[in-house]
């Protein structure tokens, strides 16, 4: 297994991930998590994996100086051109994780790694660079596919044989990662360098409504109940993606 990138999907991801409620809601809690922690000053950002640059755009116009790191070309052409339509300025870099540490100087007060881990060959491998390049007093912001929702969204369809042969990937076409993780593994890798200061689900029960259910609810109102159940005690953990707020130990 190797890392996976996504040059021959950009327009697809773009399509379903950002072009309805399920990317509405992702970009509503990470940005109300951050927006809740983040000191108010100007801030050193770097995003791994920036995709299509909604997460920096955001953070961008909030006043911050921002690098995007993506591997996939026409993920970073997408972002630039996202960033020129909202007259956004930043630093763009083709490079995986692995290449980073290469082409940045110092440390960063805000370090995003949105989505990337259950694409990577070895999820673990990029901790310690992430460890290196955030400030002693920064802040690690990590969202990763929660392996706890998709096997229970699997109990609720009856897929069994799915969950008694343990697969979980996603075919070589699908957007489904290859590597759901473990949230309590996860925590056990970060522990020894990495406080988890916050923790939100994303998706809470958005991705376990029954479709007529979601078409006839408002956008608006979906937004606002994952918003107000995110940190819920019994439904953080079922989010699709789970959002840790880190800072270093």
């Amino acid at each position: 297994m190797s890392d996976r990138h996504f040059d021959e999907l950009a327009t697809r991801f773009a399509e379903k991930i950002y072009g309805g409620a399920k990317g509405a809601i992702r970009l509503a809690v990470l940005q109300a998590d951050l927006a809740e922690a983040l000191p108010q000053r100007p801030l050193r950002v770097l995003d791994i994996g920036a995709g299509l640059g909604h997460m920096s755009l955001w953070l961008a116009q909030q006043g911050h100086a921002v690098i995007l790191a993506e591997p996939a070309e026409p993920m970073l052409e997408g972002a630039r051109e996202r960033f020129t339509s909202a007259g956004q300025s930043a630093t763009f870099l083709q490079a995986p994780w692995q290449e980073v540490e290469n082409h940045v100087e110092g440390r960063f007060d805000l370090v995003i790694c949105h989505a990337v881990l259950e694409w990577l060959a070895e999820p673990q491998a990029i901790l310690p660079v992430l460890h290196r390049l955030t400030a002693p007093d920064g802040w690690l912001s990590l969202a990763f596919y929660n392996r706890d929702a998709l096997i229970y969204r699997n109990l609720l369809k009856g897929h069994f044989k799915k969950l008694r042969s343990q697969s979980f990937a996603g075919e070589r076409q699908s957007l489904t990662p290859q590597r759901p993780l473990d949230p309590r593994e996860l925590a056990a890798q970060l522990d020894p360098h990495w406080r988890v200061e916050s923790s939100s689900g994303v998706r809470v029960f958005h991705d376990y409504m029954p479709a007529d259910f979601q078409a006839r609810t408002a956008p608006t109102e979906l937004v606002e109940m994952e918003l107000a159940y995110r940190r819920h005690p019994a439904f953080a953990g079922l989010g699709r993606y789970l959002h840790w707020l880190c800072r270093p130990r």
